[in-house]
């Protein structure tokens, strides 16, 4: 009985964590914003420029909440090539962040791209492979990361802010590797959810017509240690 307390006083406590926040640093006379997407078991920083909008990096992966110190295993970090941290450890300290979560939505949750239709016709994709593409929503916030997980390649990354209701996703850019002239942009789509899959469709920031498959993530690292 008292194990099963314990388990259940500790998921809360992670569920306490899974939220969206910000906050801000400066380097130099530059001002970073700092946006931060976690859930009971995930955690994602990103930082970028708001004016004139400038993507800075992001990383994120599977993390432990250790003696009040979150330890993530990171599955990407944009500037890997340049500081080779593939391990970050950080305090508690989300009472200086700013929570800025909305509602929970029906999508929250991590997707992979597992394919697209093309010609009415469904073409799949392994997504247990290492060349992941996902997509982490977030109390009305998300995120979309392109990376390999053996490699350490970094393909590219973009997110913001969302809305899904009455089959009509809408992603609102604030912040984008790729190419800074696309924040701002709105882009809406039609979706359905139909079991592990979501379907949307719609046009994407090139403005090329799109009909994607994202899957639910299900592998679950939080009651794996990962550190020694």
């Amino acid at each position: 009985m008292k194990q099963i307390l314990f388990l259940f006083i500790f998921f809360c406590f992670r569920l306490s964590y899974s939220q969206v926040y910000t906050f801000k640093s400066q380097e130099n006379e530059t001002i970073i914003t700092h946006r931060i997407l976690m859930d009971e078991e995930y955690f994602v920083e990103t930082q970028y420029i708001e004016e004139p909008p400038q993507f800075v990096l992001t990383r994120g992966g599977f993390y432990e909440l250790k003696d009040k110190q979150f330890m993530v295993n990171l599955e990407f970090n944009s500037k890997f090539e340049q500081d080779g941290i593939k391990q970050i450890n950080f305090q508690s300290t989300t009472e200086t962040w700013n929570k800025i979560s909305k509602l929970q939505l029906e999508l929250d949750g991590k997707w992979l791209m597992a394919g697209r239709v093309r010609n009415n016709k469904e073409q799949k994709r392994d997504i247990t492979r290492p060349r992941k593409t996902m997509k982490f929503l977030k109390d009305g916030f998300f995120q979309w990361i392109a990376f390999n997980t053996e490699t350490f390649q970094f393909f590219g990354s973009g997110g913001g802010y969302y809305s899904a209701e009455e089959e009509r996703y809408t992603e609102h850019i604030e912040y984008f590797s790729r190419n800074n002239t696309s924040v701002g942009r709105i882009l809406p789509f039609e979706y359905s959810v139909s079991g592990l899959d979501w379907h949307h469709q719609g046009f994407s920031s090139k403005g090329d017509p799109i009909h994607e498959i994202w899957s639910t993530r299900v592998e679950k690292k939080m009651n794996k240690t990962i550190y020694d």
